[in-house]
């Protein structure tokens, strides 16, 4: 999806304007130290991006709560000293986000907990993976509601 995404690269049209414009996903990468006194740097970047995608209040304060869930399934694998990874992938009508840390013993979060319910519920498609290197990352996609909604 990435490389399709990346080939899309929107090519000047007088006639398209905004249209190619949105075909072209942005990227944007944050790291900072896997340790909770920084979410508040990742919730308030993640408010800011959704908002630029013009998510209704609702989606972006769902946004950073789901920011937050997958941070804490994450936070109790990293290793102390280690960063904390998150990835946003900007479409016209949706975000993924990607978090990930370096995890000592590294396992994908449990998907029958209350915690996963309730990132699911917040954020719509939810995964986990495994990385190279120890690598665990959640992913998250949220589409925002269709226009007249809410």
């Amino acid at each position: 999806m990435t490389e399709d995404t990346a080939a899309a690269t929107a090519v000047p049209d007088e006639s398209a304007g905004s249209v190619a414009e949105r075909e072209t996903a942005d990227y944007v990468h944050v790291r900072m130290p896997a340790e909770g006194a920084y979410l508040s740097v990742l919730r308030t970047a993640t408010a800011g991006l959704a908002a630029r995608l013009d998510f209704t209040l609702d989606e972006i304060e769902d946004l950073r709560i789901a920011i937050d869930e997958a941070c804490a399934m994450l936070l109790a694998q990293a290793i102390p000293g280690t960063d904390l990874e998150c990835a946003f992938e900007l479409g016209a009508d949706e975000v993924t986000i990607t978090v990930s840390v370096v995890a000592a013993q590294a396992r994908v979060p449990a998907r029958d907990t209350f915690a996963w319910t309730v990132l699911a519920a917040l954020a719509g498609d939810v995964d986990s993976r495994l990385g190279p290197d120890d690598r665990v990352a959640i992913v998250m996609i949220k589409r925002r509601e269709a226009s007249g909604s809410g």
